[in-house]
């Protein structure tokens, strides 16, 4: 994985979370943009995801807190936030389309990130996550595209096409993605 430097200003904060939730022996694994940048991907630089399982979130977020993060419980229902600075770390407990647990955490490939054995999600769940959680309301598919082409060829493409089939917004971002070339036709059946 190479080092980009739009990243530079999260990775005490991805050092230190990892540290924390570690040494608390809570079972987590990479998510999102961050999960894509250990395969590859772009650096991310708004935040950091982590995907922890539901029961262990609050010892997640009291870990956070201990190791000197201002934390947080937002209204959404589906993640916690702590604050490492201006760094915002989220421990993400119920995404979209997928179910966190201390199995799904386990099964994760461990993957090298700055000089750091991790889990992280696979790429196919980081995918179904993210197209399924598209709407009318966030409909912007530059920052996918900048995600999935880096990656692309290391995504079960059509796993990702069932798990997103009922969501009209996915099936057009992978259209658009088919004809831009980014992703591959689906297999013959």
């Amino acid at each position: 994985m190479a080092y980009d430097d739009q990243a530079e200003h999260l990775i005490p904060t991805l050092r230190r979370s990892i540290a924390a939730l570690r040494d608390a022996e809570i079972p987590f694994a990479l998510g999102g943009s961050v999960a894509c940048w250990a395969r590859g991907g772009p650096a991310p630089y708004h935040d950091i995801d982590l995907m922890v399982p539901p029961e262990h979130a609050d010892r997640a977020l009291q870990a956070l807190e201990e190791a000197g993060m201002r934390t947080e419980r937002p209204p959404e229902g589906w993640l916690l936030k702590a604050w490492d600075g201006d760094v915002l770390v989220d421990l993400i407990f119920d995404p979209t389309a997928l179910e966190v647990t201390e199995a799904s955490i386990a099964a994760c490939e461990e993957v090298k990130l700055q000089a750091m054995e991790v889990r992280a999600l696979p790429l196919e769940d980081v995918l179904v996550s993210k197209l399924n959680a598209l709407d009318e309301h966030t409909l912007d598919f530059s920052g996918l595209l900048a995600i999935v082409r880096p990656v692309r060829e290391q995504v079960d493409w059509d796993d990702v096409r069932s798990r997103t089939a009922e969501s009209p917004y996915a099936r057009a971002f992978v259209a658009l993605a088919e004809d831009l070339g980014v992703v591959p036709e689906p297999s013959p059946s």
